[in-house]
C-alpha cells in the first residue's frame, strides 16, 4: 500500500511577502480581501520591511508597504542600475614626450605599468604621467538596459534575523525560508522526529545556477580581476546543493537523504518528484522539499539579456509607447500570455514540509494538499538546447491523466486548473499555450482557467514551482484564481480556444477546485508537471484508508496543531520569532554512536537506524 505524500506545512519569502499562513497569496488578490485579511498581510509586511508600525498606522503606509513589493524598478539595496561596472580598453603612443592625465582610484588598473609615474595628489585621485605606449583597462559605467526585477520586500535582511556569519544571499534566504516552513507545521522539531528513525527523514533542496552573489561563485570568479582577495568560504558556499547541506548541517541535523536536484526552471519540482517517490515506496516519512534563488544580481541580469531573454528598458518603453518608463511601466513589465518582450527576473526561496498519510494522522498534522506524483520528461533531439521541445506536452498530459484517474473526468474538466509557468517571453507564450491548449482538448476540457504568477513576482529560476505551489495553496483558503494581470490583453498568436485566460481574479470558492497542475519548461528540455490535490479532497481520499475513530482521534490532536501554528503566525506578524539557526549544536563524531549488527544509535535521536536492510533481490538469492 502506496502512502500518500500530505504537505503538511509550506513557508519561504518572494517578492509578495512571506509563504506561510498565504500571506504572499494574499499579497497578490489583496483587493478581494476582506479588512482584517487585508490589515493582517500589510502588518506581515510592514514587518518584514523594518517599518515598525503600529496596527493604527498600517493603512496610512499602505502606498510605502505596496510599492516595496512585486516586481518593480530594481533598488539600490540590490545595485545601482544607473552605473553598471564595464572595463573599457584604451591604448595610444605618446612617444618621448611625456603626458599626463588623472584617475579616480577605482579606475586605476591592477597593475601598474613600467613607463608610469604616480602621484596622489588628493583623496580621491591619482596623477599620472606616462610616456611611450599607453594600454590599460579603464573601469567605468553606463547604465543597466534591464532595470525591473522581482525582488524581495524593500528592507527585508534575512542574514540580520540570525548569525548569518557571511553567508551568501541565497542561504541566508534558505535559512529563513526552511524555518518558516518547518514552524509552519504547528509541530517542533522533536515532534516531527519523535515516531520515526533518523534515516526516514529527507531533504531534498537546490537552485539552478548556485550561489553567484559576492559571498558565492560570483565573488570567487571576479575578486582577483578586481584585486580582492578571495576567501575560503567563496567555494563551498557557491554549490548549488548548498540549500539542502544548510538544512542538515544548521536546521534539522539530518542525518536520512539528502540531494540536491537541478533542472533549470524546473528545479524545484525535480526536488519535489524525489521526495514524492519517496515518502510513496515507504522509504522516508517526512521530507522538507525546496529551492532558493537570488539571481538579481548585475551580471546574471545582464547574461540573460545577451541572450535575449529579459525585457529590456527600451523595448518596455515601445511596448507602453512612452519616452519615458514610470514605476508602473516597471511593476507590469512580466505580461504572460500578451504582447510581451522578455521574462523579468525573481528571486525566492520556497520549502515545503511532505509527510507520509500514517504519519501526518498519527502526529495530527494539518494537511494543505496532496502531491500524488510528479512527471519529468525531456524534449527529445533539439536543434538548439535552450528551444523548446515535446517533452511538456508528455509531463502535462500524464498529470491530467492522473487527475482523472484519482478524482473522476468531472474533476478534471470543470475543477482544475494550471498554474502555468508563463514568463513572458513571447517565444513562451506561444508554445506553453499550445501545450496546456491541445492538452485540453484531448481531454474535453472546454475553458481551463490558467494562472501564471510570474506576472507578479518575476521568474526565480530553479524556485519557480515553489512559487507556483505555495501560491496555488492560496486559493483553497481564500477561493480566488490569481489573475495575470499585468496582461491588458491577450495577444492573438496564443493558443487559447479551450482555456480560460482571464487578466482579473477568478472566484471559485474554497471547495471550487479539486486539483491544480503546476507546469515547468526549463532550458535544456527540462520539462515536468505536477498535479497538486486540494485539501478537502485529500480528506476525502483518507476518510477511504482511516475509520471513523483514527479521524476522531486524528481531528482531536490537530487541535492542538493548529494552536501551535496559529501562535508562530502571530509572533511572526509581530516580528517575535528568529529562522532556526542551530550552529556547532549536538555535532556527533564516531565515538559518539552505539554500533551494533542490527543498528545504530545517535546520541539525541530518540529512534535508532536499524540495519537490518531489506533484500530487493530475493529472486535471485
Amino acid at each position: 500500500m502506496s502512502q500518500l505524500p500530505v504537505i503538511v506545512g509550506f513557508g519561504g519569502i518572494n517578492p509578495a511577502g512571506r509563504a506561510s499562513f498565504h500571506q504572499a497569496y494574499k499579497r497578490l488578490i489583496l483587493d478581494t480581501l476582506d479588512a482584517q485579511s487585508r490589515q493582517e498581510t500589510l502588518s506581515d509586511l510592514a514587518t518584514l520591511m523594518g517599518m515598525n508600525c503600529s496596527p493604527e498606522q498600517i493603512l496610512e503606509q499602505q502606498t510605502q508597504i505596496l510599492n516595496g513589493t512585486l516586481i518593480r524598478h530594481i533598488e539600490p539595496d540590490w545595485f545601482d542600475v544607473n552605473h553598471v561596472m564595464f572595463n573599457k580598453p584604451a591604448s595610444a603612443d605618446f612617444g618621448a614626450e611625456p603626458v599626463s592625465f588623472r584617475l579616480r582610484k577605482r579606475q586605476m588598473p591592477l597593475r601598474i605599468p613600467a613607463n608610469w609615474t604616480v602621484t596622489e595628489n588628493s583623496p580621491g585621485y591619482f596623477d599620472i604621467e606616462v610616456r611611450g605606449q599607453l594600454d590599460m583597462i579603464l573601469p567605468d559605467s553606463k547604465p543597466a538596459q534591464v532595470q525591473s526585477a522581482g525582488m524581495l520586500p524593500t528592507g527585508f535582511k534575512p542574514g540580520t534575523l540570525y548569525q548569518s556569519r557571511n553567508h551568501p544571499r541565497n542561504l541566508q534566504m534558505t535559512v529563513y525560508a526552511a524555518s518558516d516552513a518547518l514552524y509552519s507545521t504547528g509541530l517542533t522539531l522533536e515532534q516531527l522526529t519523535s515516531k520515526i528513525s533518523p534515516d526516514q527523514i529527507a531533504v531534498y533542496a537546490s537552485n539552478s545556477i548556485g550561489q553567484l552573489d559576492d559571498l558565492g561563485f560570483g565573488g570567487l570568479t571576479k575578486f582577483p580581476a578586481l584585486g580582492r582577495r578571495t576567501t575560503s568560504k567563496q567555494m563551498p558556499l557557491g554549490y548549488a546543493q548548498m540549500p539542502a547541506d544548510f538544512i542538515n548541517a544548521y536546521i534539522l541535523g539530518n542525518v536520512g537523504a539528502t540531494g540536491g536536484a537541478l533542472g533549470a526552471c524546473a528545479t524545484f519540482l525535480y526536488n519535489l518528484k524525489h521526495g514524492v517517490e519517496d515518502i510513496r515506496n515507504g522509504k522516508r516519512k517526512l521530507v522538507l522539499v525546496g529551492g532558493s534563488d537570488a539571481p538579481v544580481t548585475e551580471e546574471i541580469i545582464e547574461g540573460f539579456r545577451a541572450m535575449g531573454a529579459l525585457a529590456e528598458d527600451k523595448d518596455l518603453r515601445n511596448l507602453n509607447q512612452v519616452d519615458e518608463l514610470m514605476a508602473e511601466h516597471y511593476r507590469s513589465a512580466c505580461r504572460p500570455f500578451g504582447n510581451n518582450c522578455g521574462f523579468t527576473i525573481g528571486e525566492s526561496s520556497q520549502f515545503v514540509v511532505l509527510m507520509s498519510d500514517d504519519l501526518a494522522i498519527e502526529l495530527g498534522a494539518e494537511v494543505y494538499g496532496a502531491v500524488p506524483e510528479v512527471f519529468v520528461n525531456a524534449d527529445g533531439h533539439k536543434k538548439s538546447i535552450s528551444a523548446p521541445g515535446i517533452g511538456n506536452y508528455i509531463t502535462l498530459g500524464k498529470a491530467a491523466g492522473l487527475v482523472r484517474n484519482m478524482l473522476g473526468d468531472t474533476a478534471l474538466k470543470q475543477r482544475s486548473f494550471v498554474q502555468a509557468h508563463g514568463t513572458s517571453t513571447p517565444q513562451n507564450r506561444v508554445t506553453e499555450s499550445h501545450v496546456i491548449n491541445e492538452t485540453a482538448k484531448a481531454f474535453g476540457i472546454e475553458n481551463w482557467p490558467v494562472s501564471a504568477i510570474k506576472c507578479y513576482i518575476g521568474h526565480s529560476q530553479g524556485t519557480a514551482g515553489g512559487d507556483q505551489l505555495t501560491s496555488s495553496l492560496g486559493t483553497w483558503q481564500y477561493g480566488y484564481i490569481p489573475g495575470i494581470i499585468t496582461t491588458p490583453a491577450f495577444a492573438d498568436d496564443v493558443h487559447k480556444s479551450n482555456l480560460l485566460l482571464s487578466n482579473t481574479h477568478l472566484e471559485v470558492g474554497n471547495t471550487g477546485i479539486d486539483a491544480v497542475l503546476l507546469n515547468s519548461k526549463g532550458f535544456g528540455g527540462n520539462n515536468a508537471s505536477a498535479p497538486i490535490l486540494a485539501p478537502h479532497v485529500t480528506e476525502q481520499l483518507l476518510a477511504r484508508r482511516y475509520d471513523k475513530d483514527q479521524l476522531a482521534a486524528y481531528a482531536k490532536r490537530r487541535e492542538t496543531t493548529r494552536a501551535s501554528a496559529a501562535e508562530y503566525n502571530t509572533a511572526s506578524l509581530n516580528g517575535d520569532r528568529r529562522p532556526i539557526y542551530r550552529y556547532d549544536y549536538n555535532v556527533l563524531q564516531g565515538e559518539d554512536l552505539t554500533i551494533t549488527d542490527r543498528e545504530i544509535k545517535l546520541p539525541g535521536y530518540p529512534n535508532s537506524i536499524s540495519l537490518d536492510t531489506d533484500n530487493p533481490f530475493k529472486d535471485l538469492c
